[in-house]
């Protein structure tokens, strides 16, 4: 393997155990807990905020066409994300997979873009939220002082009620309070009941008149609004920019992309979710279904109740629908529903951002020290940077005015997850993959060619933020964490005590040679031809000659060895293998008989025990016989 900044994370050591217990996470999600946590950030901003804002500034009432126009390149990304999810389980989402299918610094650049995006997504749904907490007080007719007033419900400059419900979550997160959870729950239960009310209620004034027109006529956009599609198109045809007609369906499509973030930070939960390859997949795409369900409903509950011309964008705007229909009590309603669900947007996003901090530091990218548990046994250090730095951007700086550059994060990330698919299938066609791609090939290349079409639809100012934005990451990468990358110190330490390979002259009986092909970055031989040494440290994955590679990658827990060979390809258990190891005659894990599921006591001449090894008391899931699912939160993740 070479070692500059295109190497690798082997797959292997992607899910294994080389950070030890100060870097990993504990066990907390199950599937409804990772269904809930995705409607909890993805339900909120889109319903109470930018449905109405596309539909009064973009596309009119064809903006339902641009919410299922978004919701299905989600859905095709989220199939990748699914995959890639089911073979990498662990914290870093797009980042990690970006590591094990591309290389370290496309892995940097893609990590970078979700601090982006959810560093840029926190501050933005807390501004927000402060505005609907301050128009639920009006509402609600609550005497607010006047020295209270003038901070509270602000676009920019100091909020306090920005200030305060972020540094409020941040402290639940950074103690482990396991409350965190279970007010996840109880503020999920609580919007979904306001949607459904909602929803009623809109139908219940719904006038097909409101539709008419469905695409409004197209009239030239407001200055600062052209996309880098305008652009392009300009240069060629000498066309103006316009929203509404046809162009506006697409172009309000990537900024409700915003309101589906959510199914791929369900990603950044697996290395805390019980059996997460099988389980993190099926929760991604099943909020992410309910999530597009719902949006359509209210979009057409929406429109259909007043005409699109009668909305105010600077008001809210779901809220002033129903008063111009005369339900005004549902809009006191909705101002609490969008309180609640606005929280855990924030909550999730938060999560997310910290996770993925926690995974760049725990691979050297960022300081190190950032990656360490607390006596919470969770990464505190990194809830309160990174919740730090989200604090003084929200405070600091104009972030309603940014919203696109949450979305064109997002895209960024979407587009190498897709890629990270064919990458791995036609690399690793090998790996045990729980969940695959239906059509693989076809569905990854249209996910890029539908996620570039959507980045076209950005504004070139949001262009030109994100590339200020990258080349500033890229050139802290190559200042700091090129050289401290963990990848990078590893592959540069010398062997275990300075012993040279030991020579072989000749195969075992019954062993076929040892190929080039098949030895990976550590092949090597002696000068007479003998088997390379085993690579020393925890990166070790060789394998024994002419035996398949393992079908499953992960080397903890239930997905930790590979299926023995049985039949032809057989090993005999009694000969040596080419290290020079002699295999026991019983696996240290077999079941039945004294010391079950404990590992075989370790000669200490034969060195360390191997840092993959399962779990005591973890049964093979590959071995023969019967397999029961463990009860949660057991199998690889347990503690």
């Amino acid at each position: 393997m070479r070692n500059n900044m295109f190497r690798r994370l082997p797959v292997e050591q992607a899910t294994g155990r080389l950070y030890g217990g100060r870097h990993r996470l504990r066990v907390v999600y199950r599937t409804r807990d990772l269904i809930v946590l995705g409607l909890g950030v993805m339900i909120g901003s889109g319903i109470f905020k930018i449905s109405g804002e596309q539909a009064a500034t973009t596309a009119g009432p064809s903006v339902i066409v641009s919410f299922l126009i978004a919701g299905g390149v989600c859905l095709l990304a989220a199939l990748s994300y699914a995959e890639l999810s089911s073979i990498v389980p662990v914290a870093g989402s797009a980042y990690s997979f970006s590591y094990v299918a591309f290389g370290e610094i496309w892995a940097w650049v893609v990590g970078w873009a979700l601090v982006l995006e959810l560093l840029l997504a926190a501050s933005v749904v807390a501004r927000a939220w402060s505005l609907y907490a301050a128009q639920a007080l009006a509402d609600f007719a609550v005497p607010v002082p006047s020295w209270l007033a003038g901070i509270i419900g602000q676009e920019k400059g100091f909020d306090l009620f920005a200030f305060g419900i972020l540094v409020l979550l941040i402290t639940m997160l950074a103690t482990g309070s396991r409350m965190s959870l279970r007010s996840l729950w109880f503020m999920v239960m609580a919007k979904l009941i306001v949607i459904g009310l909602v929803v009623a209620t809109g139908l219940k004034f719904f006038h097909a008149g409101n539709l008419t027109p469905f695409v409004p006529p197209a009239r030239p956009a407001p200055d600062g609004a052209a996309t880098v599609l305008d652009a392009v198109l300009g240069a060629v045809t000498g066309s103006k920019p316009e929203v509404f007609g046809i162009w506006g369906v697409f172009a309000a499509a990537p900024a409700i992309a915003f309101a589906y973030i959510g199914f791929d930070l369900i990603a950044t939960a697996s290395e805390e979710t019980d059996d997460a390859p099988r389980k993190v997949p099926r929760g991604m795409l099943t909020s992410l279904a309910i999530a597009v369900v719902l949006y359509v409903a209210v979009a057409v509950a929406m429109v259909g109740m007043v005409s699109t011309d009668r909305l105010d964008p600077a008001k809210p705007l779901l809220a002033t629908a129903f008063g111009l229909v005369g339900a005004d009590s549902m809009g006191e309603i909705i101002d609490i529903g969008a309180v609640l669900a606005l929280t855990t947007v924030i909550l999730v996003v938060l999560i997310s951002l910290t996770r993925v901090v926690f995974s760049m530091a725990r691979d050297g990218l960022l300081p190190r020290p950032i990656a360490g548990m607390s006596r919470f046994r969770v990464p505190s250090r990194a809830t309160l940077v990174a919740g730090g730095a989200a604090v003084v951007m929200s405070q600091s700086v104009n972030v309603l005015t940014l919203e696109q550059m949450v979305v064109i994060g997002t895209l960024f990330a979407f587009l190498f997850v897709s890629a990270g698919v064919l990458a791995l299938r036609r690399d690793r066609p090998d790996l045990h993959r729980p969940f695959r791609v239906p059509a693989a090939p076809v569905t990854a290349v249209a996910t890029i060619l539908a996620t570039g079409w959507l980045m076209l639809n950005l504004k070139v100012q949001t262009w030109g933020y994100f590339t200020v934005w990258m080349v500033a990451g890229i050139a802290i990468y190559l200042v700091y964490g090129r050289r401290k990358s963990q990848m990078k110190l590893l592959l540069d330490a010398p062997p275990p005590g300075g012993r040279a390979a030991a020579r072989r002259d000749a195969p075992p009986p019954g062993v076929a040679p040892l190929d080039a092909s098949f030895a990976g970055p550590f092949a090597g031989s002696s000068p007479g031809g003998g088997f390379p040494a085993p690579p020393p440290g925890p990166y070790r994955t060789g394998s024994r000659p002419n035996v398949p590679a393992p079908e499953s990658p992960y080397p903890t827990g239930r997905y930790s060895v590979g299926r023995r060979p049985i039949g032809q390809n057989a090993a005999d258990p009694h000969q040596r293998d080419p290290y020079g190891r002699e295999r026991p005659e019983r696996e240290p894990y077999a079941r039945g008989g004294p010391g079950q599921g404990r590992p075989a006591r370790e000669d200490a001449a034969d060195g360390p025990a191997d840092p993959y090894a399962l779990d005591p008391g973890v049964p093979d899931p590959f071995a023969s016989g019967p397999h029961e699912e463990p009860p949660y939160p057991g199998g690889r993740h347990r503690r």
